[in-house]
């Protein structure tokens, strides 16, 4: 099991670690700025964080001594002849780097491999632990990106990025709103592999269009890598064949809105979801904050509201705001009105361990080394 949580918040990044028996928040590092991410490297220990600094720009920092010294690294960045081109009628405009949303290590043969997601939607990759960045074009130069908008934001975004653990080569990455699209040759071309999800937020005869779904977080199970879950904006959808094709989740316990997802991983039909009421409101429903699970992939589900809590209630969950461990027991998850809970028996009860946190945007685990 991992003992060690990074949160990363509007006013800094959070260790959370468990030490003699409880968990306790530590000290934090780049306190008062905005750490919009978080990755702990599994395979040489290396921790990174995203900064969103205003006016002075998105950074990216690494440290190799668990915190305790942190060093620059190159951000991504897009050429001068780069535009954003999007299917909601704004004009292009020059493309800047606005977000670090996704950022997953390479495999354990790619010492140093990086994989970062951006708003404005473009995919980059790193052989040098962030040193460095290369935009890959293949994605950025297809046709229908031309379709894509923002979901939340002005501009599209690379939110989730997959590796399959069975081949690095094999990439999968979701864009709000853009579906999600697949390389089996890492990165060299890729496929919509949206098939099966709706829009409901289109005409009827638009609704079905792989290029503008806005799937708002993908997981991939690492034990039955066939196994993927979606939290869309307008509903679940689950594939068992690898991302090549989507069904939706029908009776989602609580809501169908929602932004965060977490699957087991090993046992590919066990996932767990944060309902909320979307669009203009975006809280818990009736002001009860719950996580809803599901063991069987899909055909039933559970509130889990043990150590919750289930009045006025207005914790808003993040895509990046629920994470689990390797041993599938351990779930942690963390709103935008700085609560954060964490469970030991995959949900079946949580202890509050702040209320008082900074808005937090993402919660990870680090990996078992």
């Amino acid at each position: 099991m991992s003992d060690l949580v990074l949160v990363s918040t509007r006013k800094g990044l959070f260790p959370v670690r468990r030490v003699a028996g409880r968990w306790q928040i530590q000290s934090p590092h780049f306190l008062g700025d905005n750490v919009t991410l978080s990755l702990i490297d599994q395979r040489d220990g290396a921790w990174y964080a995203a900064l969103n600094l205003g006016h002075f720009g998105v950074k990216l920092k690494r440290s190799d001594d668990a915190g305790n010294s942190w060093q620059d690294l190159a951000v991504p960045s897009y050429g001068a002849d780069d535009q954003i081109q999007t299917g909601d009628g704004k004009p292009p405009q020059p493309a800047t780097l606005q977000l670090i949303w996704a950022l997953e290590t390479g495999s354990s043969g790619e010492p140093g491999r990086l994989w970062a997601g951006t708003i404005p939607g473009g995919l980059f990759r790193s052989d040098d632990r962030g040193h460095s960045w290369r935009l890959v074009r293949s994605l950025w130069e297809q046709p229908s990106r031309l379709k894509w908008f923002g979901g939340g934001y002005d501009a599209p975004g690379i939110h989730s990025i997959c590796v399959d653990p069975r081949d690095p080569g094999t990439l999968r990455v979701a864009i709000s709103c853009g579906g999600v699209w697949t390389s089996q040759d890492g990165g060299d071309s890729w496929a919509n592999t949206s098939a099966g999800m709706r829009a409901e937020y289109m005409p009827p005869e638009a609704a079905g269009d792989p290029d503008i779904q806005d799937p708002h977080r993908m997981v991939q199970c690492p034990g039955a890598p066939d196994a993927f879950w979606i939290q869309h904006h307008n509903g679940v959808f689950r594939s068992t064949d690898a991302a090549a094709s989507w069904t939706e989740v029908h009776d989602v316990a609580v809501s169908k809105f929602g932004f965060a997802v977490a699957v087991h991983p090993r046992d590919g039909d066990t996932a767990w979801l944060i309902p909320a009421i979307k669009d203009e409101r975006r809280v818990p429903v009736d002001g009860q904050l719950v996580v809803t699970r599901t063991r069987d992939g899909g055909r039933s589900f559970e509130a889990l509201r043990s150590g919750l809590p289930q009045q006025h209630a207005y914790d808003l969950v993040y895509r990046h705001g629920l994470d689990i461990d390797a041993s599938g027991e351990r779930l942690v998850f963390a709103s935008t009105t700085g609560g954060l809970w964490l469970s030991e028996n995959q949900g079946d009860d949580w202890q509050t361990l702040s209320t008082s946190l900074p808005p937090v945007t993402a919660v990870r685990f680090a990996a078992a080394r």
